[in-house]
């Protein structure tokens, strides 16, 4: 049932439809080194697997699971000697790259790189957090979705047609919602169901209904599942929780997704996230206690882990809340990308060279740690910002002290919103 060609290709419309940024470098016959991040069963490794066929180039595939340092540079030899200049260059796939340790996505630099060889890496988990800078800094991230329900029930008809198999038990689809509720928009687990569904049932026509694969199946039809959007609702419940102040709530939250059996470390992360985003300067600490919980899970999993997530489920909760960090980073970001790159203040600049101390480097500094308190005034933003506020503290006792001292010392401008 493994498609060949985009056209049988099933969903991902947004990187593989007519007009998508992927079918036209596909169909141009050169591509970038790409990775791509999606869930399982949406079609990572078939699109690899058509992008070689298109572009008639030589396929190595590795598994991050079973390969090491050696085998990547083994079939990177390959690929730079059986290369041709006037060709493309040889596709090396990688499942699961977000398993492969440090020294082994260093191994694969200099070849992405010299465009020895071109990388299509699949990951079910966030590469920012996964894979290394400089070779996330090489590659494109596409990210691929959960199948939608056309998608799924395109792929039913399909298999119940087209496969050698299945199309001689002239299967009826008299009712699908168990089974798309099941595969949680993954390809793979909907065909697994659809054949242990089918095999069984009695030799002869086989109709397919609702009943029929919740008493096969023996589960809850309506279970989270981390792979659908059930997944992607239930996190932000939890998060939406936190950020207002409900610790029930969130513990509730929290409880849907261990029994869902989520990923510990994706609560972990998102927990990281909120007491940065919504807690920030109001309590300093949520941060620490949010990372604690972090390394905690990492290192003793399920089900123990559920302890060290709830404590920082509720502690976040229940702390004061500001966006005031988050909100001003946000704003310098805006800033800089309406103004430019400004020049540093002479001043502030670096002057480790003569030439540099010459042209004014540094000249005029004033070295705060001379001066009563350990602060002076002087200009730290580029001449065209200079007065512009991107902090504004927030009302909250911790953040009101710090307003107090910014008013203390900056006596021309006010730090509170």
């Amino acid at each position: 049932m493994r498609p060949t060609t985009l056209d049988e290709y099933i969903g991902q419309r947004h990187l593989v439809g007519p007009g998508a940024v992927l079918r036209q470098m596909i169909e141009s016959g050169r591509i970038p080194s790409f990775i791509l991040w999606g869930p399982p069963g949406v079609g990572k490794t078939t699109l690899a697997q058509i992008v070689a066929r298109q572009l008639q180039t030589p396929f190595y595939t590795l598994s991050a699971v079973t390969s090491g340092v050696k085998d990547v540079r083994e079939v990177i030899d390959k690929a730079a000697k059986g290369r041709f200049f006037s060709e493309a260059s040889p596709i090396l796939f990688i499942d699961e790259i977000h398993r492969f340790s440090k020294s082994q996505q260093d191994s694969l630099l200099g070849a992405v790189e010299k465009g020895v060889v071109t990388l299509i890496g699949a990951t079910t988990e966030n590469p920012s957090f996964e894979v290394i800078r400089p070779l996330l800094s090489r590659c494109q991230i596409y990210v691929l979705k959960p199948l939608e329900k056309d998608d799924l029930l395109e792929l039913l008809h399909r298999a119940v047609s087209k496969d050698t198999i299945l199309s001689q038990r002239k299967i009826t689809l008299s009712q699908t919602d168990a089974m798309l509720r099941y595969s949680g928009g993954d390809a793979r687990k909907l065909l697994n169901i659809l054949e242990l569904v089918t095999e069984s049932a009695p030799d002869g026509p086989v109709v397919i209904t609702d009943d029929m694969v919740v008493e096969r199946l023996q589960q809850n039809p309506l279970a989270y599942d981390k792979g659908g959007d059930m997944h992607y609702d239930i996190i932000s419940a939890f998060i939406k929780s936190i950020r207002g102040s409900d610790p029930d709530a969130a513990l509730y939250w929290l409880a849907r997704m261990i029994e869902g059996g989520e990923d510990p470390k994706f609560i972990a992360r998102r927990l990281v996230i909120s007491a940065a985003e919504d807690i920030g300067l109001a309590n300093p600490n949520a941060l620490l206690l949010a990372n604690a919980a972090f390394d905690a899970v990492s290192k003793i999993g399920w089900p123990e882990g559920r302890i060290p997530l709830a404590e920082a489920t509720v502690y976040l909760a229940t702390s004061a809340k500001s966006n005031s960090a988050y909100m001003g980073i946000n704003k310098a970001l805006e800033t800089v990308r309406a103004t430019g790159n400004q020049p540093v203040p002479l001043p502030i600049r670096n002057a480790p060279t003569k030439l540099m101390k010459d042209l004014g480097y540094h000249d005029g500094y004033l070295y705060p740690h001379d001066y009563p308190g350990n602060f002076v005034e002087q200009q730290y933003l580029p001449d065209q910002l200079k007065g512009v506020r991107l902090w504004k503290g927030q009302d909250n006792p911790s953040e009101l002290k710090m307003v107090e001292r910014m008013d203390r010392l900056w006596k021309n401008k006010s730090s509170l919103k």
